[in-house]
């Protein structure tokens, strides 16, 4: 019996060593027979890869990078190149489950590093720890103000007018209540393929530090720093009518302060300083709402206020985040600021480590006003809507793109902030965002469409301090998401022509999440106007030079195809089908090889037929503003799951949100090892 058993055993073993053998001789042949020619052979190391070095699939596992970026040009058939023989269907299929296979045995995690908030989070998280009426300062990076208060996540749907108004382009939309006598510090700018929350960007100068420390004593010595405007004055900065014991009750304030302030209960020893420093300035005969502010500003100049981070762990390697830093985590990616009371209680119960608590609370803040602020951040940098602010067509050549002194851009981007609003309150799929049956527009954007306007019977209102916008079902797919409107043709061409390659990347960054590399410093750069001679071509033939570069080849068979789909759309997003010359335009191609079309309507089909790779690039893009970092080789597992989870659920976009606030990379953290 025993040597039955060991028989069977080592017959297990030996057909999982065998099969490991057989997945890593298939991974090397492939390589041998397809791609060492361009990256080992006679030196070739195209991309700085060289795939001779490769002697194994644990040597693949150990260099992380290079088995991600294999993953990546196979998964969007980049590689081998068009002009290359090409990897059958099923042998792609099976090289790409192997190299996946292999990913699943990296067990490491990315390590999320401590940041400070930025101005956005800073501004959020000083309004709610005062419970203030109003804000600390008018922010331009809030592309969006609302005038008759229809964001309401908690209906679950959203209202048929809205009246909007964009503060980047209207200096009457920063007007609101705000603390006066108190100046931002300057905007934290997005990192390349990023966001303003990444940790590598938000530093902390010596200057910066000052700046903070008087930042914080302005926003209590604000004349508007009073009973009327601070919700929580009564409560904090009012002296107590029982004299006896001051003590214990500043004690109590404070310890309910600082955890608040500092996301988690404050150690004793910190408590009894703060409380200290109170007690003494009263005994000074500093006034008790005078003592408070002094205290408070100093909490607002705190690295524990200030920084968000990870408690140190006693042990290196992967391990769960605690509840408060979870409560954190939530609170930042949701509402762009500290934690609620109710989500510390939870946090304290130590509830909040439980997946069905983690889900419940998920689910409430979803439908919480302060969710405004999600969509105040996210949507605006992951559209790159900034881009357009700088945009300015040829005034001569576009003059409808200019309205009195306005511009149409300050309608343009509030139309695919309102469709990411609606599917998002809604709960609608996000392929919504690629082809949507409804889109909202004001009177002045419809008559800017031209050609493109939508049958509407809605009214204009005030058109330069709010601007009311319809929502209007799409019959023309033409029209519809956030890839083919004004904004995003407007802000990715230049004054005179469209700019085919800026909208490829655009599209393969932002859609896919797979932005191609910065070009070669000596490619010549192409000329709004066509040089003598070249009068009659097309832009297609135009720029044909570029590809002739083989160090260019690649990625313009990467973005030619998405930024060329969308070239019937002119600089300022109106409907074209033939150039000022007089020839056709022709924005035919292939996406990935496989997808042929032939107007915009089959390149939305052709991007809808992959929508996997849309929910896997708009989830890789969630996580990496969820957690402040770029996104790692650990990750794309946890991308997976997202995915595959997101799928079973109609590709709703809650559903997608929630999978990315219970991945992995979410709830865990990795201390990095000290020596």
């Amino acid at each position: 019996m025993i040597w039955c058993r060991f028989l069977i055993l080592f017959g297990v073993v030996v057909s999982c060593v065998c099969a490991k053998a057989e997945v890593e001789s298939s991974i090397l042949t492939v390589f041998q027979k397809r791609c060492v020619q361009c990256h080992g052979e006679d030196g070739k190391e195209k991309g700085k890869v060289n795939l001779l070095k490769v002697e194994s699939a644990v040597a693949l596992v150990r260099q992380p990078e290079l088995l991600g970026s294999l993953i990546d040009v196979i998964d969007f058939e980049e590689m081998p190149p068009e002009d290359e023989p090409q990897l059958g269907v099923e042998e792609r299929a099976a090289l790409l489950n192997e190299l996946k296979a292999l990913r699943e045995q990296m067990v490491s995690s990315e390590h999320t590093p401590m940041r400070r908030m930025n101005r956005f989070q800073y501004d959020n998280a000083v309004v709610d720890l005062f419970k203030l009426k109003g804000v600390v300062f008018s922010l331009p990076e809030r592309m969006m103000r609302e005038h008759n208060n229809y964001f309401k996540p908690e209906t679950g749907e959203m209202a048929g007018m809205v009246t909007v108004g964009s503060r980047p382009l209207g200096k009457s939309q920063l007007i609101e209540r705000r603390l006066g006598g108190v100046a931002p510090f300057p905007q934290d700018l997005r990192a390349e393929h990023g966001y303003d929350n990444r940790g590598d960007h938000l530093s902390l100068s010596p200057l910066l530090m000052e700046s903070f420390l008087r930042l914080g004593q302005s926003i209590v010595e604000s004349d508007d720093f009073n009973l009327e405007n601070v919700g929580i004055w009564k409560s904090f900065f009012a002296r107590p009518e029982i004299d006896e014991g001051l003590n214990v009750h500043v004690r109590q304030r404070m310890e309910r302060f600082l955890t608040r302030a500092f996301r988690r209960p404050a150690e004793r020893s910190l408590l009894d300083r703060y409380v200290g420093f109170v007690m003494k300035s009263l005994n000074a005969g500093v006034t008790f709402p005078d003592a408070m502010k002094s205290v408070a500003a100093a909490v607002l100049s705190s690295p524990k206020f200030l920084y968000l981070y990870n408690e140190r762990s006693s042990e290196d390697g992967s391990q769960p985040v605690d509840a408060f830093e979870l409560a954190s985590r939530l609170s930042f990616l949701l509402w762009g600021s500290i934690p609620d009371q109710e989500l510390l209680d939870v946090a304290s119960s130590g509830a909040l480590t439980n997946l069905e608590a983690i889900e419940a609370q998920f689910t409430r803040m979803l439908k919480d006003q302060k969710l405004k602020r999600f969509c105040d951040s996210f949507p605006t940098q992951w559209l790159q809507l900034e881009r357009i602010i700088s945009s300015a067509p040829n005034r001569e050549k576009f003059p409808d793109f200019y309205f009195l002194k306005y511009r149409d851009s300050m309608h343009m981007m509030l139309e695919p902030l309102l469709i990411f609003e609606t599917v998002l309150i809604e709960n609608q799929p996000i392929t919504q965002l690629i082809d949507s049956d409804f889109t909202y527009r004001s009177s002045l954007l419809q008559k800017a469409y031209g050609d493109l306007a939508l049958e509407s019977d809605a009214k204009g209102g005030n058109q330069v301090v709010g601007l009311n916008f319809h929502r209007m079902p799409v019959t023309d797919r033409r029209s519809g998401g956030v890839i083919t409107n004004a904004a995003v043709m407007t802000m990715t061409s230049g004054p005179e022509r469209t700019q085919p390659i800026t909208r490829g990347a655009w599209v393969a960054g932002v859609i896919f999440n797979n932005p191609p590399e910065p070009p070669p410093a000596n490619v010549p750069v192409l000329g709004e106007k066509p040089p003598e001679g070249e009068e009659l071509f097309t832009l297609r033939e135009r720029l044909s030079m570029h590809r002739e570069r083989a160090d260019c080849r690649g990625c313009h068979e990467q973005i030619d195809p998405l930024g060329f789909a969308l070239e019937n759309y002119d600089p300022i997003g109106n409907w074209r089908t033939n150039y000022e010359n007089g020839r056709d335009v022709d924005m035919s191609g292939i996406l990935f090889r496989k997808h042929p079309f032939g107007d915009v309507i089959a390149f939305k089909d052709a991007i809808l037929a992959e929508k996997d790779r849309f929910a896997r690039g708009l989830a890789g893009h969630l996580l990496s503003f969820a957690l402040a970092r770029e996104l790692g080789p650990a990750d794309q597992i946890a991308l997976d799951q997202i995915v595959e989870r997101t799928a079973a659920d109609d590709y709703r976009i809650q559903a997608l949100l929630k999978q990315v606030v219970l991945s992995k990379p979410f709830r865990t953290k990795t201390s990095l090892k000290t020596k």
